[in-house]
């Protein structure tokens, strides 16, 4: 673009099946690469080559835009091919319907179109037509969606559901490759969760753009960085490419240093005989030898240790913040009823739920932000606290430069050490000049998180922080908060930065708060360590709990074994009964293909009917029967994956 390579001589290859990662800062050309493969941009030299009738699919991270349709069938449309099919048998349908009504019908006529409708009814059924139905709401559902979503025109929803309904159309389609442009920023835990899992197992090649690091170590094989505007690939996940990048970086360093030193000697020699005849042919042979030597590239600057000094917080009371009895209704739907919920000294808890749970709704009766209805809050005294919202992205003053609208945070301060402050948020050299107008969504964010930092806060409140930062953006941000001393409540799905600071899971659900100790590894593998807690209880309380409830988890094993046999019992007649039925309702349709592929069938209109009408009916019922026999095998692979987990079986 202009006089900047954003791409030079790069060479990619993607293999059937292979799961890629592609990582890089932000414009650095990823998306550049995607649109080259799609064929939405011409590269100025080289070329790209595609398997024949390689069938791609691409999630953008912009909104896409639809109309006209509900949610279940814009997903569903997506299947070209057995829509193709699909709309032929309606045509044929038609064309026998009138064939039929004809008192002396073509003979030849009516043999083409049964044939032809018997081998596109097997196409659509091998093409899984009868199951596109069940799968597009299996999808719909593990992204977030209910079935009372499913009939909604696309026309009310979100811009984060509608990329929801746009990677349900990819992921039903199974494309062979499929492109995705930071496909979890849209996504709750849930449903990230369910995604990753839904990939594993998808049949497709992917080529993933993410900042998600723990999202790509479960996923990809293969790392494919783009840096100064060269391609290098890795073998293996996230955490294997930072080691084997760390090794080649150390490589690439040693024979730098290796050559330059030789390069240095040659070119002493040069300069101490240049002037000797008895040395002009070794001298000579010397400058064609350096001139031979095909230099090697200094290495980038390595990945940098972040080191951060912030400035100390003011001592916080034993209780920060305290909700008791908080009732919060939006237009008279209630969020919370009678909610308890405190912040203790040292909290670092994390709040998780699926989206529309009410998580933002807590951060903000917690900052103070919004109304309720009902109850009390309570701030401790001494409580210093700093709230961010993505919102407070566009209330920077975008006439000043980033040093600027950092001094306003600290009055008094040196610019030597406002500079050494925003180093450590990423702002290095001329970056301090630039206006706060052409600074991008993270680097937005950098600068909130840096002015933060700064107000000395015993309480930070963080509503989705890494939700623009780059890989580097998020490695910045978790050594911040983990340098932080004072407590914190955070909203995010980046499992990592869970991980690496969180000390309580808050789950959000149907209006209720449970507290969880532990990160999110700990509250994933039911480590002994993730036990619930009362909101704000100590740790003796919590430790009682955990035995108590080790001693009732082994009480109650034997019982869930015997609850196990007697769900299942019923679910496997269930089965059994319709796999009866279906074999019925087979042996019945190919009774009923086999008259209708003769032509004396069509010489009595009412019988021809009757079984056109009868086949119809078959089919539909043979599609529900097929769904049935899915949900129930479903629900017993869930019964059997629960083992002993007495809480699912009750539930049930």
């Amino acid at each position: 673009y202009g006089r900047q390579d954003v791409l030079n001589r790069v060479g990619l290859q993607i293999k059937a099946g292979e799961r890629v990662g592609l990582i890089g800062p932000n414009g650095a050309g990823k998306t550049t690469l995607f649109k080259i493969i799609l064929g939405h941009t011409a590269p100025d030299s080289g070329q790209v080559h595609k398997t024949k009738g390689l069938r791609l699919g691409y999630l953008p991270q912009d909104v896409m835009s639809f109309s006209g349709k509900t949610v279940l069938k814009l997903v569903m449309d997506t299947a070209e091919e057995a829509r193709v099919v699909e709309a032929e048998l309606q045509e044929i349908a038609s064309e026998l319907k009138e064939l039929a009504a004809k008192d002396d019908p073509d003979k030849d006529t009516l043999v083409e179109l049964t044939n032809r409708q018997s081998h596109l009814l097997d196409l659509f059924e091998t093409l899984g037509g009868y199951q596109l139905k069940a799968q597009a709401g299996k999808i719909l559902k593990g992204l977030g969606f209910t079935e009372t979503d499913f009939d909604r025109p696309i026309e009310e929803l979100s811009g984060g559901w509608i990329m929801r309904v746009a990677l349900a159309r990819l992921l039903l389609a199974e494309p062979d490759l499929l492109l995705l442009d930071e496909p979890t920023n849209h996504l709750d835990m849930d449903s990230l969760l369910w995604m990753e899992d839904y990939l594993k197992i998808s049949p497709s090649a992917l080529l993933l753009i993410s900042h998600d690091r723990t999202f790509l170590n479960n996923l990809v094989h293969r790392i494919v960085e783009i840096e100064r505007a060269e391609v290098i690939s890795y073998a293996g996940n996230y955490d294997q490419y930072i080691k084997e990048k760390e090794k080649r970086l150390a490589t690439q360093a040693a024979s730098y240093a290796n050559q330059q030193e030789k390069i240095k000697q040659i070119e002493r020699f040069i300069s101490r005989n240049r002037v000797r005849k008895s040395s002009a042919s070794q001298v000579q042979s010397r400058i064609k030898a350096l001139d031979k030597i095909e230099r090697i590239d200094a290495p980038p600057a390595g990945r940098k240790k972040i080191n951060f000094s912030l400035p100390p917080a003011p001592r916080a009371p034993k209780t920060l913040i305290e909700l008791s009895g908080v009732t919060k209704s939006y237009q008279e739907q209630p969020v919370y009823r009678d909610l308890d919920f405190n912040i203790q000294r040292g909290d670092r808890i994390a709040l998780l739920g699926v989206n529309g749970a009410g998580k933002t709704t807590l951060m903000k009766l917690l900052a103070g932000v919004t109304n309720y209805q009902a109850g009390i809050r309570k701030v401790g005294t001494g409580v210093v606290f700093a709230y961010f919202a993505q919102h407070q992205l566009e209330e920077l003053n975008m006439n000043l430069t980033v040093l600027e609208e950092i001094s306003l945070a600290a009055p008094g301060q040196t610019y030597g050490w406002l500079r050494s402050l925003l180093g450590k948020f990423q702002f290095r050299e001329d970056d301090v000049f630039k206006k706060v107008t052409a600074l991008s969504g993270g680097e937005k964010t950098r600068l909130i998180l840096a002015k933060i930092m700064l107000s000395r806060p015993n309480l930070l409140l963080l509503d989705e922080p890494s939700n623009h930062l780059d890989i580097p953006g998020q490695e910045m941000l978790e050594q911040a908060l983990k340098q932080y001393q004072g407590s914190l409540v955070l909203i995010s799905h980046d499992r990592k930065l869970i991980n690496a600071v969180a000390n309580k899971i808050a789950m959000v659900r149907e209006g209720r708060v449970e507290v969880y100790l532990g990160n999110f590894n700990d509250l994933e593998t039911r480590l002994e360590s993730s036990f619930m807690i009362s909101p704000g209880g100590d740790n003796n309380q919590a430790k009682s709990s955990a035995r108590a409830e080790r001693e009732a988890r082994k009480r109650a094993e034997a019982e869930t074994r015997q609850r196990l046999y007697r769900f299942k019992t019923p679910l496997i007649k269930e089965m059994d009964r319709l796999e009866k039925r279906l074999e019925e309702v087979g042996h019945r349709l190919d009774e009923i293909s086999t008259q209708l592929a003769l032509p004396k069938t069509y010489q009595d209109q009412e019988i021809s009917k009757a079984l056109n009408y009868e086949y119809s009916q078959l089919k539909a019922e043979n599609r529900e029967l097929t769904a049935a026999w899915e949900n129930k095998a479903l629900e017993l692979e869930e019964l059997e994956e629960s083992g002993v987990e007495a809480d699912k079986l009750n539930a049930r």
